[in-house]
């Protein structure tokens, strides 16, 4: 099954009014981020100040600020008086993103493993069964909120909660690769299996199978580079 976009016209999607009890540029950067990651905003797709301001109801100031922000993790590229377009997928932004939360998780699944918190596994096996209910769906963008739940539930069950905001931060690169490659034939089921490789290992004490059975998780997706670009050279940077 192929990535779905509407090409450069998805740009109108995010542009639903604001909740004006909250600021407006960090709303504006995570429908803009949001988008981007689930490919209604594919690389290339031309981001027009004066539109996004029309589409979202407000100044330009929150449209410029959310657009550095946006800027500031690669997802965009700004050229000065001529335009905005979302960026291509940096696939070594990527493998910086993948190496950072791996050596990060690695530790908390071994942190979680010796000790012993029953809630935790109610609360990830919850998880699981929601993933796959979407995975069966077809319902992709659940589907990896659901798994952003699950790698969130062991932060925070580890006391980093603080890691996994610097995590998402970094990850916007990598999260696009995994989109492209989520509609691959299987793909959602072995991320269900893995989450209940790694979940049964914490509940069995057994770290060593739980960084084991991360390591592989976490490696999926950049160990199909070659194949997906393949199927998108024209997402990819060189």
């Amino acid at each position: 099954m192929e990535v779905s976009h509407t090409g450069p016209r998805a740009a109108s999607r995010p542009g639903r009014r604001l909740d004006r009890a909250r600021q407006a540029a960090p709303q504006v950067f995570e429908r803009l981020r949001n988008a981007i990651l689930a490919l209604e905003l594919p690389p290339g797709s031309p981001l027009s100040r004066a539109d996004l301001a029309a589409q979202f109801g407000v100044s330009s100031t929150p449209i410029r600020d959310a657009l550095m922000r946006l800027e500031e993790e690669g997802l965009v590229d700004v050229f000065p008086q001529h335009a905005t377009v979302v960026s291509r997928v940096d696939v070594g932004r990527a493998q910086q993103a993948h190496f950072l939360r791996q050596a990060l998780e690695l530790e908390i699944v071994r942190l979680l493993a010796e000790s012993h918190d029953e809630a935790l596994i109610i609360r990830l096996d919850q998880a699981i069964a929601l993933q796959q209910q979407f995975a069966r769906a077809g319902d992709f963008e659940s589907f990896i909120a659901g798994d952003n739940e699950f790698h969130a539930q062991l932060y925070a069950a580890a006391g980093k909660q603080e890691l996994w905001t610097l995590v998402r931060s970094r990850s916007g690169h990598i999260d696009r690769l995994r989109r492209l490659h989520l509609p691959s034939p299987g793909k959602a089921q072995n991320i269900v299996r893995h989450h209940r490789l790694i979940t049964r290992a914490i509940e069995a004490g057994d770290a060593d199978a739980a960084q084991q059975h991360l390591r592989t998780h976490l490696s999926g997706t950049l160990s199909e580079l070659d194949r997906i670009r393949t199927r998108h050279p024209e997402y990819l940077s060189d």
